[in-house]
C-alpha cells in the first residue's frame, strides 16, 4: 500500500505536465492530433528525463544493504520507468489520438468545469512597488 501511494503521486506529476500542455494547445487550435503532437514534442523529453532521473535515484538506493529498502526501490524504479516510457510516451498519445474529440467530452451536468481557470482576475489587488 505504501508503494502504491508513492507511485500514485509520482504518476500524477507526469499526468499534469502532459495533459495540461495538450489541453492548452487543444483550446487554441481545436485539433486533437495537433495538440497531442505538440504536447509530446515539447513535454515528452521532460517526462522522459524526469522519469530517468527518478529511476536513477531509486535504483541508486537499490544498491544499499537494507533488504526492505532494496525491494521497495527496485519496485519504484521499475514502475516509474514503465510509466514514463510505455504509458506517457506511447500509450497516452496513441489513445488520445484514437479518441479524438472524445478526450474532451464532459456530461452536461459537469459543463461548469470548463470555465474553471486558475489565473488571477484582472481586478485582483496588486502590491504597490516599494521605494527600496
Amino acid at each position: 500500500m505504501f508503494l502504491f501511494t508513492i507511485l500514485f503521486g509520482l504518476f500524477m506529476d507526469y499526468h499534469v505536465f502532459l495533459l495540461s500542455h495538450i489541453r492548452e494547445h487543444y483550446d487554441q487550435s481545436g485539433n486533437t492530433n495537433y495538440a497531442v503532437a505538440f504536447g509530446m514534442r515539447s513535454i515528452g523529453r521532460l517526462i522522459a528525463g524526469a522519469g530517468l532521473f527518478m529511476v536513477a535515484v531509486f535504483w541508486g538506493f537499490f544498491t544499499g544493504s537494507l533488504d526492505g529498502l532494496q525491494q521497495m526501490d527496485f519496485g519504484l524504479g521499475l514502475a516509474i520507468w514503465l510509466d514514463a516510457t510505455i504509458v506517457w510516451c506511447i500509450m497516452a498519445p496513441a489513445s488520445m489520438t484514437l479518441l479524438g474529440k472524445w478526450n474532451w467530452y464532459l456530461p452536461r451536468w459537469m459543463e461548469w468545469i470548463r470555465n474553471v481557470r486558475f489565473e488571477p482576475s484582472d481586478d485582483a489587488p496588486v502590491a504597490a512597488p516599494s521605494d527600496d
